[in-house]
């Protein structure tokens, strides 16, 4: 159909999608991350992964007073605003703040058993906090919101993410983004760190092939890997040594690449139309693997900032596709 000026009418797109990675507990990102879908007007908003912080900061309670130790500095502090002031602080470096008393403190700090046991259970009471701040907000305004854990996260946020009541738990199965299809894994290949979801890159072709073998239509497809493929420039990082110190090189960190060869061969074999990933935060970009746009959107979390991708989809093709920092 032409219009009356000799010209056609410009397409809606099929899609409209804002996607990140790699929050890991601060609040500042998972706000911003949802307040995307009205600035930028998105249909979807898509969550890849590594949602969850690392570390929780005891704060001691004596009445209206309360101590700490954050970031390596000893602070005191009395009253309300004192105290919520501290707590947005350690919220915003993607930790999470437990108010007990000395006693209860004590006992975690000799218990590894019952340290892990809070950090779990803090992961998650925080975690569905955000989920029904999700819920409530994108239920509105009808955005659909799909979230899964990371290599860094513990498998207890699956059951967390799955309860939630407008967000859908995407990890490991295929969702819908209107017409395009959508697989999505929180595994990576090993890393030195023995996280939580790590598979060597056999076992994890075999977890991906299973997923890719279930869509219907890979053309209109997107793959949400956490990990990136392979060699692709969306992987590189500092090499590491056995003690987790940095390998240097003529005097600079030397960079290798750190990806998955089972995410790339996955990418090659099927060629989605989009591959979206995270893992690597300082290996930010956009690349093509055959006709597949592959984004790693990387990740300053600490800072308060968001990275993203703002992607618009219309049917076998990308539209639009722009990295966004806010």
């Amino acid at each position: 159909m032409r219009s009356l000026f000799g010209r056609a009418p410009k397409e809606k797109p099929t899609a409209t999608l804002f996607y990140a990675s790699d929050v890991h507990g601060a609040e500042p990102c998972w706000r911003k991350f949802l307040g995307a879908a009205r600035f930028y007007d998105t249909e979807y908003l898509v969550m890849g992964g590594d949602v969850a912080g690392k570390a929780v900061v005891p704060i001691e309670r004596d009445g209206d007073a309360f101590s700490t130790t954050f970031l390596g500095e000893h602070q005191t502090g009395e009253g309300e605003a004192a105290l919520e002031e501290l707590l947005q602080a350690i919220r915003f470096q993607g930790m999470y703040p437990w108010q007990a008393s000395r006693e209860e403190i004590e006992h975690h700090r000799t218990d590894s058993a019952a340290r892990a046991l809070l950090l779990d259970r803090v992961i998650n009471d925080e975690l569905k906090l955000w989920l029904d701040l999700a819920d409530e907000r994108m239920a509105e305004r009808g955005v659909g919101v799909f979230v899964m854990a990371g290599n860094d996260d513990p498998w207890s946020c699956d059951e967390t993410i799955a309860a939630a009541s407008w967000v859908t738990a995407c990890d490991a199965r295929v969702v819908h983004l209107g017409p395009h299809e959508m697989i999505s894994s929180s595994y990576a290949n090993t890393t030195p760190w023995n996280s939580a979801r790590e598979l060597d890159e056999e076992a994890l072709y075999k977890h991906l092939k299973g997923l890719a073998e279930m869509v219907e239509d890979p053309s209109r497809a997107i793959f949400n890997l956490h990990v990136p493929p392979f060699d692709s420039g969306l992987d590189t990082a500092a090499e590491l040594k056995d003690d987790f110190s940095v390998v240097f090189e003529g005097g600079s960190p030397k960079e290798i690449p750190v990806g998955s060869t089972a995410v790339r061969q996955i990418i090659e074999e099927y060629q989605p139309l989009l591959s979206l990933h995270g893992h690597i935060h300082e290996s930010r970009g956009e690349t093509y693997i055959g006709r597949t746009l592959a984004i790693n959107t990387g990740s300053e979390y600490q800072t308060g900032v968001l990275h993203g991708g703002l992607i618009k989809l219309n049917g076998s093709e990308v539209t639009h596709h722009q990295l966004i920092s806010g």
